[in-house]
């Protein structure tokens, strides 16, 4: 049996490294957050005036079920990303492609939003690519 997204140590470790590169290269990142399907906080990068870790992942992974809830009873296909944009930021947030963990960005105005979801899908893509594989069921072999 694996482990959860949120105990295991090299899925942390991806999560880390792959976060500080993205706030290494937008200064305007405010805070970035891996997070499980069940709203658990895998790993986050934050500058110091970020609001609490879980109570962000859980509001993003709920906004993630939501949007991929409409999503599908719309029949729209399947949802990319999400974003939320207000007067002193934009939100991105994503499903690891092939996996049950998110990526939730937080940047400030300063960001342009086409900059911003570039750097969040290239994240998600080199944290899909990190993962470790799920193992392959044995071959079913004809007896003959």
């Amino acid at each position: 049996m694996s482990l959860a997204p949120h105990q295991d140590p090299a899925v942390i470790e991806l999560g880390r490294t792959e976060l500080a590169a993205v706030r290494d290269t937008a200064t305007s990142l405010v805070t970035a957050s891996l997070l499980s399907d069940d709203g658990f906080e895998i790993v986050r990068v934050a500058d110091a005036s970020s609001s609490d870790g879980a109570r962000f992942a859980s509001m993003a992974s709920s906004i993630q079920a939501l949007s991929e809830a409409v999503a599908r009873e719309l029949t729209m296909g399947t949802s990319e990303y999400v974003i939320i944009a207000a007067e002193r930021g934009h939100l991105i947030q994503m499903r690891i492609p092939g996996s049950t963990i998110v990526l939730a960005a937080l940047f400030d105005t300063d960001e342009m939003l086409g900059k911003a979801l570039t750097l969040s899908r290239r994240c998600a893509a080199r944290i899909a690519a990190g993962l470790p594989s799920a193992p392959l069921p044995e071959p079913v072999r004809a007896w003959g």
